[in-house]
């Protein structure tokens, strides 16, 4: 059984789709047909959902059935997927440790406030957030957590960046690791890709279309909108790829500026207290991944 050699860990709405889509571009690389598999986060276990909005339906805990994703394989050198739900669970280190020790595993972190934001907006956006105001959302993040709410609602908790990372660091040699930020790939994806194809020691080469970027969040114009989007996630992620093919992105763009509104800016009040609440495990992570965060504490 042919398993992945390389994973995108996260974080969530940092840029993985995105880097999803330009690596399986290369012809040396061999991508999970299935985005966002969460197979290591939910080995053996039921998913947790419990907010509203209909449950993820792709994914696999099933060892046989994550196996057969990568049947495909014809030969690549570096065969991966990506879930960006792998940095912020707890579990899911140990066991990519015991299944795929040799692994790579490649991060991409965002500023966690802006981060959590483009979380509370993805879900706004899809349907599953009741609350349209986000900081009467994060107020609600302590009780939704008790009540069973799963981790795509944990908007704050999952900016602790250095308490999630160093849950790999503890079991992996640091060579294994690659810690990219959001700013790096938006800035110059060119160069992200190759220096990650040099560490997945596929041909440094290839240049891959990076003219557009994936799952950016936006607000439905209507709530409307917004359920019928809800209703239909189990068809989106299928029919994607026949949509790209089929319109061009120009017309993508329009059909998607047509749907969502630009969503307001991340209230300055709102980002200062999360930054603050950051500000010590920014620093620790300065430290763990030796890059300069101080643009992320401004406030």
């Amino acid at each position: 059984m042919t398993l992945p050699n390389f994973l995108i860990i996260g974080a969530q709405k940092a840029g993985t789709t995105s880097l999803y889509y330009y690596l399986r571009q290369h012809p040396q690389v061999y991508m999970s047909p299935e985005k966002e598999t969460h197979f290591f986060t939910y080995l053996g276990e039921r998913p947790v959902h419990g907010g509203p909005g209909r449950p993820a339906t792709a994914i696999i805990t099933d060892a046989e059935e994550y196996g057969r994703l990568f049947s495909g394989v014809a030969g690549e050198k570096a065969v991966g997927e990506a879930s960006p739900s792998y940095l912020y669970s707890e579990r899911a280190p140990e066991r990519i440790k015991r299944y795929l020790p040799e692994a790579r595993l490649i991060a991409i972190l965002r500023q966690p406030a802006e981060r959590a934001y483009s979380n509370f907006l993805h879900c706004l956006g899809s349907g599953r957030e009741p609350l349209e105001d986000f900081a009467a959302a994060l107020e609600a993040e302590d009780r939704r957590v008790a009540g069973g709410w799963g981790p795509l609602w944990h908007y704050r908790r999952k900016g602790y960046y250095h308490e999630q990372l160093s849950r790999y660091y503890a079991l992996f040699d640091p060579a294994q690791i690659r810690v990219y930020l959001y700013e790096d790939l938006r800035e110059d994806a060119g160069e992200v890709l190759r220096d990650i194809f040099e560490f997945l020691e596929v041909d440094e080469s290839f240049e891959a279309d990076t003219s557009e970027r994936y799952n950016v969040s936006g607000v439905p114009r209507s709530r409307t909108v917004g359920a019928l989007i809800s209703g239909l996630g189990g068809v989106i992620p299928v029919a994607r790829p026949i949509l790209q093919k089929a319109l061009p992105y120009g017309v993508r763009q329009r059909l998607k500026a047509r749907i969502f509104a630009t969503p307001p800016r991340l209230d300055p009040e709102v980002r200062r207290e999360l930054t603050e609440n950051y500000r010590e495990d920014i620093l620790r992570l300065e430290e763990l991944i030796g890059r300069d965060l101080s643009g992320w504490l401004e406030v």
